[in-house]
Formats: C-alpha cells, structure tokens, sequence
C-alpha cells in the first residue's frame, strides 16, 4: 500500500533513491521495481534485515530491472552518512512524526538531496491524527510512538525553512481513518474485537482486489479524512527545469552528480 503517488513523483531507471525510515520498505521495493538504485534507511535492524531479504527475493524472482539496485543501511535521521547532494528522490514516510529533532532530520533531507532533486514527504494528517489522540493515549503515547500532530502548514514551513520549495501536495488513504479510530475506541492492541477484525477484513479486501467503487469512496473522502497528507518539495537548481514551477508535477532531468548511493555510504 503505497502513500507517495508515483504518477506526480516520477522514479525511473538509475534514479538515487533514499527512502528515509524505511520501516517494512514498501516505498523503497516500488522504487526498485522502477530500475532505481535504492537506498532504504531505518533505526531499526530487525526491519532491515526484513527489507534486504526482500530486496534479495525480488531479484531473484527476477523483479529488478537491469542495472538497478538496493542495500539497507542503518542510520539516523538527523545525522545520515551521505554526502550532499547524493540523491535524486528522497522519500520519507510516515516518519517525520516520530522524530522529536524532526527540523534537524529535514534539514539532513535537504542536504542529501541533490540540486532539481524532489522529495516525498508524508505525515499522518492533522484531522484524523487528532481524533486518534483524542480517542487513545495508548495510540501514540509509547516507546518509538507519534511525539506530535502536524498541521500541513507547520509542515510545509519546516520544510521551507530546510531550503526546499515547496510544491503539490493530496492525502491519502481515507478508508484507513475509520478502521484505526475504531481501534483507538475499542483498544489499540484488541485485535481481537470483532469490529476491528471486520474492518481489517475488509481493508484487506480492498488492498487486495481494489475494487472500483472502494477506490472511488477512497478518492472521494481524502481531501476529508484522508489518514496521511504527502507534500512534494524541491531543492532549487540554478534553474527551474526540474520542477517546472511545482515539484508534485516534476518532470524528469539529468542527474547533477555521479556519486552513487553505494559509493556514498563507502565514502561516508
């Protein structure tokens, strides 16, 4: 289930990608399936030993494009081992709120992007985040759990404030919300609930089959309830090619720098 729309954030062949707290690593296999050299970086080495044995099965189930390739790297967020401006696409997911120094870790994001690069950044919407709050302290009030709500304003001035200009932006799964204010209702950790099992059930369904009139209420009830906002910001070049005036519509241009995610986490 990916939150970043690739239409609106292009990923091709040879394109540095760095997915930023990678977590189970589903930005960073789609990436690889579109011919990337992946770099996927996370605190937590138990996820990413999960991630490189899956960077392994898709290679041999012959997933991977020639030429691309993905290693899984241990690091912080706010002290990355890359140089400047090693990387086309940064995405960070679903991460940002969990970061107490999250301006700090913005500002390495800026750093290691290159000049005409474009990130993805995505963070639990304010609206659904703070029913989910109201309804559970157990919700993000744990070891490694939510430290803030963001409005996409605080958001977007952070962003700002790290050097990026800041483009396009849409939310994203709106048919997850109910499902987890329900499980803020009835116990975070009671999986056992019947609602909750019948609501996972069907999301599930949906991730599964996507059946039309499901993406159709999805689509219709983002712009409302939507779980995540994803913004969409650039490093400005000298020019404005890259972007073509709004980085959630970026358009694709030659790499700036040959350095290589692998040769930059050797140099680091």
């Amino acid at each position: 289930m990916l939150t970043v729309d690739f239409a609106r954030f292009p990923v091709g062949l040879g394109d540095r990608v760095l997915d930023l707290g990678c977590g189970a690593g589903r930005h960073a296999f789609e990436a690889l399936r579109r011919g990337a050299r992946v770099v996927a970086l996370d605190t937590d080495e138990g996820e990413l030993r999960q991630v490189a044995g899956m960077f392994a099965a898709m290679h041999e189930a012959g997933e991977v494009p020639d030429g691309a390739r993905a290693q899984a790297t241990a690091g912080d967020a706010t002290a990355m081992p890359f140089p400047d401006g090693c990387f086309d696409r940064v995405i960070a997911a679903e991460v940002l709120e969990h970061i107490p120094a999250d301006q700090a870790a913005m500002n390495e994001l800026a750093r290691v992007l290159r000049p005409g690069g474009v990130a993805a950044v995505t963070v639990p919407a304010w609206l659904p985040e703070r029913i989910c709050w109201r309804l559970s302290g157990d919700y993000h009030n744990v070891p490694g759990g939510h430290v803030r709500i963001f409005t996409r304003a605080e958001l977007e001035a952070k962003l700002a404030r790290s050097g990026l200009a800041v483009g396009g932006h849409h939310h994203a799964h709106a048919l997850h919300a109910p499902y987890w204010w329900l499980k803020c209702a009835v116990g975070v950790r009671n999986d056992d609930h019947p609602l909750a099992r019948a609501y996972h059930r069907l999301l599930v369904w949906e991730i599964m089959k996507q059946p039309a009139i499901m993406r159709l209420a999805d689509r219709a009830l983002n712009p409302l309830i939507g779980k995540s906002i994803v913004i969409y910001a650039a490093k400005p070049a000298a020019g404005a090619a890259d972007t073509g005036g709004d980085p959630g519509r970026v358009r694709r241009a030659p790499a700036a720098a040959p350095t290589a995610p692998e040769e930059a986490h050797a140099a680091a």
